[in-house]
């Protein structure tokens, strides 16, 4: 499933580029098959897990890109499998964390930190030291550290491909604030990781009101557990 994961991610981007005719509107097809497919191969009981990653996904798509203006999607969109590919990303995120050495969470985060200063300092991403601390507080709010990390770092490779190709692009200068920022930015990954953490404080929420344990996607308890 992780294979399939990855490949759907990697694929259908370069699909979405590559073949500006058709090639979108066949990804958003093929994605929300492949979710259809994720949800139907999780037990009802992780499924509300699914559906608030992606509600929450839209939600911040909607934000960051269409009224903050982070960054734009090539044709000035919110493409139909992007929500749904956080989904997939995520249950890939769920699946590669509990392969995490020990107290490997905090050494992506150490060997991040002279990088984003650096950014910072010469003053092509002065927004970096913000998401940076946004990172670092999703690892201080909640035991899921595993998963955070994994995601920091997954993400960032994906938001270098997809920018690389040209799906989207990040402002230079982020909206509002007037800071500067990198296409993407290195520690993008910090908004990544707070819908992480909205995901999995709602699913806990939602399973303690049932008077039922917490249940995330498949090897997510080892997951979110360890730090």
């Amino acid at each position: 499933m992780g294979i399939l994961l990855a490949a759907v991610i990697v694929l259908g981007l370069a699909v979405d580029r590559q073949l500006p005719g058709w090639g979108q509107g066949a990804v958003n097809a093929a994605v929300w098959l492949v979710f259809a497919a994720v949800w139907h191969r999780h037990p009802p009981a992780e499924r509300a897990t699914l559906l608030a990653c992606l509600v929450f996904a839209t939600a911040g798509e909607v934000f960051l890109s269409l009224v903050w203006g982070l960054y734009e999607y090539r044709l000035g969109n919110l493409p139909w499998f992007v929500p749904p590919g956080h989904v997939l990303l995520f249950v890939l995120g769920v699946r590669l964390a509990p392969r995490l050495p020990r107290n490997a969470e905090w050494w992506i985060a150490a060997l991040a930190l002279p990088l984003v200063g650096a950014f910072a300092w010469t003053g092509h991403d002065t927004f970096g030291p913000l998401l940076y601390a946004l990172f670092l507080t999703c690892m201080a709010l909640s035991p899921s550290r595993r998963l955070y990390a994994t995601m920091f770092a997954l993400s960032l490779a994906m938001e270098l491909y997809g920018t690389w190709l040209g799906n989207w692009r990040w402002s230079a200068t982020v909206p509002w604030l007037g800071l500067t920022t990198t296409n993407p930015p290195l520690a993008a990954g910090a908004f990544y990781c707070v819908l992480d953490l909205l995901v999995v404080s709602t699913a806990a929420r939602w399973f303690r009101l049932r008077l039922a344990p917490p249940s995330l996607p498949r090897r997510a308890s080892t997951s979110i557990s360890a730090g």
